[in-house]
């Protein structure tokens, strides 16, 4: 017996996941149990293991954002996003990604204006984690060129490397809600920016200082050290040169340096 074509396989596959994540749908005629009898029940368990599922995954991707707003409040929410935003990837862990603006968007998440930016770390945390293994760029590796060569330098960042700018506490916040101890109370106006590095195994979230956002996603946008560091300057009067040097090798978050221009180009 042949196989049914590609044709029919793929127009009943289309029929079978229209409805999967839509509760408000009937279940598709295509589909039929045993001797060609309707199989609603069986559609309808499937379709609420299927929304149980991401939901779940969603829950994983985002422990912060679910115990700050309780797990009845975030599983409703996501029931929401996976409505409006249906998986396009067999891998779970890639799930979520407009979770973030979902959130600004969500009308009962309004009063936790911090929370979306708060998703956003978490996300890219998430990232850092499953990001290619790279060996960071070493203090010796860097203090291998010349001073009056620094400036000139561009530098390649890290697979891991992350930078999330916010107008809230998000640092705190995220960190706060990854543990189960109590959460003190929390100035959520305070702006913070995040990096997100992993240098070894484990993925670490630094608060940056200011000036220190501008000064690495200019590095990282292919600006040369010298060039990043005005624009640091000009933003934050206060950025320190030094101690951000130091903190970009701590932090793992370039794996190379080179001359912009080289001899002979």
């Amino acid at each position: 017996m042949l196989p049914p074509e590609p044709r029919l396989s793929s127009s009943y596959a289309a029929a079978f996941a229209a409805a999967l994540i839509d509760p408000g749908r009937e279940t598709p005629a295509v589909v039929a149990g045993p001797n060609g009898k309707a199989a609603v029940k069986r559609y309808n368990v499937y379709r609420n293991n299927i929304t149980s599922s991401l939901i779940d995954a969603l829950a994983a991707i985002y422990p912060a954002v679910q115990r700050i707003t309780g797990v009845e409040f975030f599983r409703a929410m996501a029931r929401f996003h996976i409505r409006a935003t249906p998986p396009r990837s067999p891998l779970l862990f890639e799930y979520g990604r407009d979770f973030p603006a979902f959130i600004e968007q969500y009308e009962y998440a309004r009063s936790m204006r911090w929370l979306a930016d708060t998703a956003r770390v978490e996300r890219a945390w998430l990232d850092a984690y499953h990001a290619a293994d790279a060996d960071p760029l070493s203090a010796a590796t860097l203090g291998s060129f010349p001073p009056e060569q620094l400036a000139d330098l561009v530098f390649v960042v890290h697979p891991a490397t992350r930078i999330v700018r916010s107008r809230f506490s998000v640092v705190t916040i995220f960190a706060a809600n990854r543990g189960d101890e109590a959460v003190d109370h929390i100035d959520a106006s305070v702006p913070e920016d995040a990096l997100i590095t992993r240098p070894d195994l484990d993925v670490v979230v630094r608060h940056l200082p200011p000036g220190g956002a501008v000064f690495l996603t200019s590095l990282i946008a292919g600006q040369t050290f010298g060039e990043a560091a005005a624009l640091a300057l000009d933003a934050s009067p206060a950025f320190d040169i030094a101690s951000h040097i130091a903190g970009m090798i701590e932090a793992g978050a370039f794996t190379a340096a080179t001359l912009e221009k080289q001899d002979g180009h």
